[in-house]
């Protein structure tokens, strides 16, 4: 903003903006000060519906860079040459908190990147977590009103959290990374990332792939404990976002390794688990990491509202040689977030600087709406058309999927390896034995808080299937905490 006089919105001098007018000395204040009716009036309009998920974020520009072809599995022009650069804006942000919860809280956090592409923008909505809870949209509802504050008692209660995962066994492997050390990271530079779903890639020749992202820190995994987040959260509840954007204003720009796996479309349905199921990994033995970029971030936000709280992302915002899978959590989400932001931002967030692609033009039939700029001037707002307007191109951005059978509620296929435990026990397995003990810790913890018995039954039940040592442990250690 320039030098100069202060001015209303519509750009006239402020004579004074210290005092309102009034009828006489100590008079009432009156309706003609259109200074204070405008200001009064903007403020009570500074903020929009925060987001109901992932509300308490923080972000930052960044550059991606191509380190590795990967030009046989996809044809997506920003991953075209070695060397390429293409500028990225990354939020990070918890799921379950408030806009102003504190940062240093157990719970997963999202990693949503947004690729400005020449061929559009790109976005990859994941998460600090390979898995997630559920693995249906359908239920998405219901899990986050228990993560939420009941509508009786206006807090988060421990009751509806276990009871919610106890009736859901598939949510055992989530609980149980989400409850180990990786569960509160010391800072957003200091955790990896992952597409968390499966997508699709796709060549130039038409062949198809499903893949896997993974963002593997630079900076080295560093997390806290539960004493150690419960302390700083109270000391200061923004030590995430201060953190990244010291970080990035003293010049240690953080990175991550970018990778993905890949599995050949004709191998998917004969894998042991179902690769498009959201709350299993791939295990690295069968698929093991592509590593093909880096993800630098080098430059803060000037302003946090109109670049991160406004700043939208949707899973559904594809560029060609990229596309979804059938995973149902996927497919749910590909409608739910971006009816999200035309809800709480507008029908036009898609033209604020922040959303709009900064490496090509937007060119669509979209008109007027709240906050229309009038960037489309006088140009005919229809399909086909005479008159030099866009047109399609005639070829899709991804591969189909064949598809067979009666429509229906279904299940998605069970694979020969599926179960709601398997992986939880093996996570379980892998971890050294301080590790296994932090974890029963945690989870004892919070189950200790559960006023009903079955819930804690059924909860403990679930970790006994996914091992025995881990279930037998975990029962101990609540018994002893709730006498």
């Amino acid at each position: 903003m320039t030098q100069g006089p202060l001015t209303t919105e519509a750009g006239a001098p402020v004579a004074d903006n210290q005092n309102s007018e009034t009828a006489g000395v100590g008079g009432p204040v009156l309706v003609q000060d259109q200074l204070l009716l405008e200001k009064l009036a903007h403020f009570n309009r500074e903020r929009i519906p925060e987001r109901v998920v992932h509300a308490r974020g923080a972000g930052a520009y960044g550059t991606f860079t191509v380190t590795a072809d990967v030009t046989r599995y996809t044809r997506a022009a920003f991953l075209s040459e070695v060397g390429k650069e293409t500028e990225t804006f990354l939020r990070f942000s918890t799921v379950a908190g408030n806009l102003g919860a504190a940062d240093a809280v157990r719970d997963p956090r999202g990693f949503a990147l947004k690729f400005y592409t020449e061929e559009g923008n790109y976005d990859l909505v994941g998460n600090n977590t390979p898995v997630f809870f559920i693995k249906d949209a359908i239920k998405f509802p219901d899990f986050i009103h228990t993560q939420k504050r009941d509508p009786y008692t206006g807090s988060t209660e421990m009751d509806n959290v276990w009871d919610f995962w106890g009736l859901s066994p598939e949510s055992t492997h989530q609980v149980t990374w989400l409850f180990g050390d990786r569960g509160i990271p010391a800072s957003y530079r200091h955790m990896d990332g992952f597409g968390s779903h499966t997508y699709q890639w796709s060549n130039a020749a038409g062949e198809a792939f499903w893949v896997k992202y993974h963002f593997k820190t630079n900076q080295g995994i560093k997390t806290l404990t539960q004493a150690e987040a419960d302390k700083l959260a109270g000391a200061d509840p923004d030590s995430h976002q201060r953190d990244l954007r010291q970080a990035i204003e003293r010049g240690d720009f953080p990175s991550w390794t970018v990778g993905v796996q890949v599995m050949p479309v004709a191998e998917a349905a004969q894998y042991r688990f179902n690769p498009f199921d959201l709350t299993k990994v791939w295990p690295h033995a069968d698929y093991p990491i592509v590593w093909f970029g880096k993800l630098e971030l080098n430059r803060n936000p000037e302003n946090v509202f109109a670049e991160v709280e406004q700043s939208i992302f949707s899973p559904s915002h594809f560029v060609p040689g990229i596309g979804p899978s059938p995973d149902k959590m996927l497919q749910g989400r590909l409608f739910a977030y971006g009816d999200a932001h035309r809800y709480r931002v507008g029908i036009n967030a898609d033209h604020l600087p922040v959303n709009r692609p900064h490496a090509t033009e937007a060119r669509t039939n979209s008109r007027d709406g709240y906050l229309y700029d009038g960037r489309h001037k006088g140009a005919k707002n229809y399909e086909p058309n005479s008159f030099g307007g866009p047109f399609q191109t005639d070829r899709a951005l991804w591969q189909p999927v064949a598809v067979s059978g009666a429509t229906g509620e279904t299940e998605a296929p069970s694979h020969a390896e599926d179960n709601d435990f398997v992986q939880a026990g093996n996570l379980y397995r892998l971890m050294t034995d301080g590790e296994k003990e932090r974890l029963i810790e945690n989870l004892a913890g919070a189950l200790s808080g559960v006023s009903r018995d079955e819930i804690v039954e059924r909860a403990v039940g679930n970790f006994r299937q996914a091992d025995g040592d881990f279930g037998k442990r975990l029962e101990a250690a609540v018994q002893a905490l709730r006498g």
